[in-house]
């Protein structure tokens, strides 16, 4: 009987390699796109459904949280840039160097926190409201198909998969942007700015139709009361950004874009239209030279520009106008739309005010906000599974890495059209989806961000180590995540126990 050990199922970690950090030649603009793909994610489901859901039933009052998680994540998203750009790894083999066990965890995490395809369903329902209205013909099954569909001609039609995301979603990102803007001239007015304002810098407000201890009572989701628990407000923080695992997907676009170390390492090619090649699964670090330490900081000036550029303001602009949008049409009605009709009820709302080109704006928005996240998180999770795969466990490197991406890509298509069925058929709803994904990913958050932190403090060149208010800003992110998690697990055992 062969006895058990880890060196049995996991593969060597080499150690990092010695090189010089490569020199950055090109101005921000020609090498711009990462945090650009990160705002793809951003803008979606927690943007268009769940933060307009809160503004319709409770106005502006918690503006200040949106805010504030979006603010949290832009220092998540620094530190995971400073790892790539120093090392070229991913962040998940930095984990692996702390503890083998981070690998199969992390797969679990992401699986767990994405493959309920709700981004998939309520894209397929938000292109069905547009073409043929939200009562027509197809099943949610079939439009989830269709968009499925539209992902997987992107991933695997051009030569390198990264380059066709990238163009991808900045076209869908300019789609959003430009319609929401039209929308907010349409139904925008002095008081709804004034109730945008308020709930901005009223940090710490709780609705008025809310009391403050109604977030740690433990009362069911969906009660009749609809009350915001702590498990509800968690979900809106955890989303007001990319959320969940989707911030480590960074690490990935920052390498196929060759920024810092990752210009040492080369990018995922798609399988089907080319040769696959050995991908180094490990990195490297440099030695501690003026030049090095020179080359580091215009590195990471650029990741600073690009996340405070992309992520920071514009997904928070983003994120403000979808707020802006429920304050105005949703709010003052009493609407709080149901699963599967957000989108459409606000675009019907919008044809009242401005006819026709008003709803149709929108719903043009909605499509390209929800296909934009759905493209980019079946990329990002194939990434992630395939590189935790082919990094760590024996025998992965027989085949390529992107041969485990293609693998990946289509377990996950196939399994996301499957369950979108299954849970059709059994009328669960895709905010439900959506619902689980946040609050999985919220977790994941909480174990993460401490973590890169340990990470970028342990393993990199003293000119490299994240300074005292990059520590500060992490340890408070940290704790806020960490805070949830905890404050959630209290609340499933008391509703487990009946409390």
């Amino acid at each position: 009987m062969t006895k058990f050990s880890i060196s049995n199922i996991f593969e060597k970690l080499e150690s990092f390699k010695t090189i010089d950090l490569p020199e950055k030649q090109l101005p921000f603009w020609k090498i711009a796109g990462p945090g650009a793909i990160l705002v793809g994610l951003s803008i979606g489901a927690g943007e268009i459904v769940i933060w307009p859901r809160i503004a319709a039933q409770y106005g502006g009052s918690l503006v200040w949280a949106a805010v504030l998680g979006v603010f949290l994540q832009l220092w998540i998203n620094f530190e995971v840039g400073r790892w790539t750009i120093t090392t070229g790894e991913t962040v998940y083999t930095g984990y692996s160097r702390i503890w083998r066990g981070f690998a199969p965890l992390f797969i679990l995490l992401t699986v767990v926190s994405w493959i309920a395809p709700g981004w998939a369903r309520t894209s397929g329902l938000a292109l069905k409201a547009l073409l043929i209205g939200p009562n027509g013909w197809g099943s949610d099954t079939f439009w989830t198909v269709v968009t499925f569909t539209a992902v997987a001609l992107i991933l695997f039609g051009p030569k390198m998969v990264y380059k066709s995301v990238e163009n991808t979603v900045e076209l869908l990102v300019a789609i959003v942007t430009i319609g929401l803007i039209l929308v907010v001239i349409a139904v925008g007015n002095l008081d709804t700015w004034k109730e945008l304002g308020s709930g901005l810098i009223n940090v710490g407000r709780i609705p008025d139709d809310m009391n403050f201890k109604d977030l740690f009572i433990a009362n069911v989701e969906h009660s009749a009361d609809n009350r915001l628990t702590v498990k509800k407000l968690f979900i809106a923080v955890v989303f007001a950004g990319a959320g969940g695992t989707a911030n480590l997907f960074y690490t990935f676009y920052l390498r196929d874009k060759n920024i810092g170390m990752g210009a040492r390492l080369p990018s995922l090619r798609n399988p089907l239209r080319g040769r696959d090649e050995t991908v180094p699964s490990t990195g490297f670090l440099c030695e501690e030279t003026e030049e090095n330490r020179q080359r580091f900081t215009a590195w990471w000036r650029y990741i600073k520009q690009d996340q405070m550029l992309f992520f920071w303001a514009l997904n928070t602009v983003t994120m403000l106008l979808f707020i802006f949008g429920a304050l105005a049409v949703l709010h003052p009605k009493g609407i709080v739309p149901e699963a599967g009709t957000l989108i459409y009820d606000e675009a019907n709302i919008l044809k009242d005010i401005w006819g026709l080109p008003g709803q149709y704006i929108f719903l043009l928005v909605g499509v390209a906000t929800l296909f934009g996240t759905q493209l980019a998180l079946v990329d990002g999770v194939s990434r992630s599974i395939s590189d935790i795969v082919y990094t760590n466990f024996k025998g992965a490197k027989k085949r390529s890495l992107s041969w485990w991406y293609l693998l990946v890509a289509g377990i996950w298509i196939v399994a996301g059209c499957v369950i979108t069925y299954v849970m059709e058929q059994l009328n669960v709803s895709e905010l439900g989806f959506l619902f689980s994904a946040a609050y999985m990913g919220g977790f994941a958050m909480a174990i993460y961000v401490p973590l890169t932190l340990y990470m970028n403090r342990k393993f990199l060149p003293s000119f490299a180590k994240p300074k005292a208010i990059s520590t500060i800003m992490m340890l408070i992110a940290s704790a806020v995540y960490i805070g949830f998690a905890i404050s959630s697990v209290i609340y499933e055992i008391s509703k487990l126990f009946g409390g």
